[in-house]
């Protein structure tokens, strides 16, 4: 195989914060392309600061590592996965966009979108969320006029947050989605989850500090809405302690480190009776369409990433109206613009 790869900046419409003040106004990702004769896969991991992971340091793993990437004889992507796991121990980012490319690539090479690979139909799949960053309530309420959505995802984690959310859904009888992004403590998660439900929100993300398990088995008793575990699930072995903790989880591909993982998250999701989420981390469209694929497994999908962006770098989605369908007919279903 052959591998080549570019850093690219996604300008979002608005400026995007969550919980601690983080804010900004692009997002920078790193796109892998992995070439077998005349088909091609495409990846996408975007940076994100609270994990410490760069583009630049995803390259320089590249860099350090391209020749051992290319020399791997690809046949499908689960070993290919496995040998890069081990290759690359301490980039799970990394892991994911190659691993995202050579599905795409293995689903070029069969003449399938991935989804059909897994003997699923897209059908009865869940509607994606609009996310609704931290902002003025002017701004947040102006948001929720401008875009119009069956599902609204809103971050808090801030003071006077429930009050805010009581002003959002003066605007709106769309589902609200809260997430905390583990900005709450116990105490303030236990008033404020009972005023939320009261306010028609359907269900709690990561409402508190990522390794607060003893807070959260207090709150997973007594909360009146389900939760679901962000931060505190990334890898494999933390789905299992999420039993008794949350009532399902949110799977991120570039957290985890590929789809290759995120089959088996679900899969064991599912025998521990934890409802299935899976997120976005503000890709484009081409790591967007990778979630999609995974449409028909979930219960919930929070993949507007694209609808946050002021540019795309692909097409083979369309949205509509918290709908997703997949235009393209092999692997992820979508073509790079530009590359």
């Amino acid at each position: 195989m052959q591998l080549h790869y570019k850093k690219i900046e996604l300008p979002f419409e608005y400026p995007f914060t969550i919980s601690g003040g983080r804010t900004k106004t692009n997002q920078p990702s790193l796109v892998v392309a992995l070439q077998l004769g005349n088909y091609v896969g495409y990846g996408e991991a975007p940076a994100i600061t609270y994990y410490n992971i760069t583009v630049e340091e995803m390259i320089a793993d590249i860099e350090a590592k391209k020749r051992m990437i290319e020399k791997f004889a690809f046949t499908e992507p689960e070993r290919y996965w496995h040998y890069l796991h081990h290759l690359l121990p301490k980039n799970p980012f990394l892991v994911s966009a190659l691993d995202m490319a050579a599905w795409d690539l293995f689903g070029k090479l069969k003449g399938m979108l991935l989804f059909e690979i897994w003997n699923t139909e897209f059908k009865n799949t869940p509607l994606t969320d609009y996310t609704i960053g931290i902002d003025s309530i002017e701004k947040m309420i102006d948001k929720i006029k401008t875009k119009p959505s069956p599902i609204y995802k809103i971050k808090v984690g801030f003071e006077n947050d429930v009050e805010v959310i009581a002003e959002l859904r003066k605007q709106t009888d769309s589902i609200f989605r809260v997430d905390a992004n583990a900005g709450w403590s116990l105490e303030e998660a236990l008033i404020k989850i009972p005023q939320l439900k009261d306010l028609g929100v359907e269900f709690i993300e990561q409402p508190l500090a990522k390794d607060d398990w003893d807070g959260m088995k207090i709150l997973y008793q007594q909360s009146p809405l389900p939760l679901i575990a962000d931060e505190s699930c990334v890898f494999e072995h933390d789905v299992e302690k999420c039993v008794n903790h949350f009532h399902g989880i949110n799977i991120k591909l570039t957290k985890c480190s590929g789809i290759t993982p995120a089959i088996r998250m679900i899969q064991k999701a599912r025998a521990l009776n934890l409802k299935v989420m899976i997120g976005s981390m503000n890709e484009s469209s081409l790591g967007t369409a990778a979630v999609a694929n995974f449409l028909p497994q979930l219960d919930y999908v929070d993949m507007d990433g694209p609808l946050l962006l002021k540019e795309d770098i692909a097409t083979g989605l369309q949205f509509n109206c918290g709908k997703v369908s997949i235009t393209g007919k092999y692997g992820l279903g979508v073509m790079l613009s530009d590359w």
